[in-house]
């Protein structure tokens, strides 16, 4: 899996990496058991603190996305794709609905920003 990083966005870069796994978990490209890379190996190739893959990998840790064991590193849990099935399935019902409307994907997109800043 390919992580990208924009430093210049508003989510931080530990929320922007946790999305990313979020995703890839959610869509298939993350399998149950996946290793995820070595916190110091990402950090080193996205040029930035090991620390902020850490905070990233232990928010998913924490809502049940990966396991981490000493010495093992992070691991897509095995149920991990439980939670996340739901939510494919609420954006395809939404971009299926989006489409009957002739409502485009970027109009879609600038309604979900902006519900999100009153959540």
């Amino acid at each position: 899996m390919l992580y990208k990083v924009d430093p210049a966005s508003a989510v931080t870069i530990a929320d922007q990496l946790a999305v990313q796994v979020r995703v890839a978990v959610a869509d298939g490209s993350l399998a149950p058991g996946t290793r995820l890379p070595p916190a110091r190996e990402l950090a080193n190739a996205l040029s930035i603190n090991m620390h902020t893959v850490l905070r990233a990998y232990a928010q998913l840790r924490d809502d049940g996305i990966l396991e981490m064991r000493q010495g093992r590193g992070a691991s897509v849990r095995a149920d991990a794709a439980a939670g996340t099935v739901r939510l494919v399935e609420l954006a395809d019902a939404l971009l299926a609905e989006a489409r009957k409307l002739g409502v485009g994907i970027p109009d879609v997109l600038i309604l979900i920003q902006k519900r999100g800043t009153h959540a």
